[in-house]
């Protein structure tokens, strides 16, 4: 089952990714915990950008929760 749900949080980063990486970053998915909240490490230009939690949240965890709704929510490592 935990499977399944990274390979469907692959899926949802990488419609994603291409956006982040135009801007020199990317996300590297870490873990999936028991509570359902998504594990990311920050990598590139999105490790030192203000505004990577704001895309985070907005982009990212959005993204991840309209295709995987089982995500409660992320959180960057």
């Amino acid at each position: 089952m935990k499977n399944d749900l990274i390979q469907k949080v692959e899926n949802a980063l990488n419609h994603i990714r291409p956006y982040l990486e135009a801007d020199g970053g990317d996300v590297k998915l870490l873990d999936i915990t028991d509570e359902m909240i998504v594990q990311l490490e920050l990598l590139g230009a999105c490790g030192s950008c203000p505004m990577s939690m704001m895309t985070l949240k907005a982009g990212v965890e959005q993204t991840i929760k309209n295709e995987v709704p089982e995500i409660k929510g992320i959180r960057a490592i």
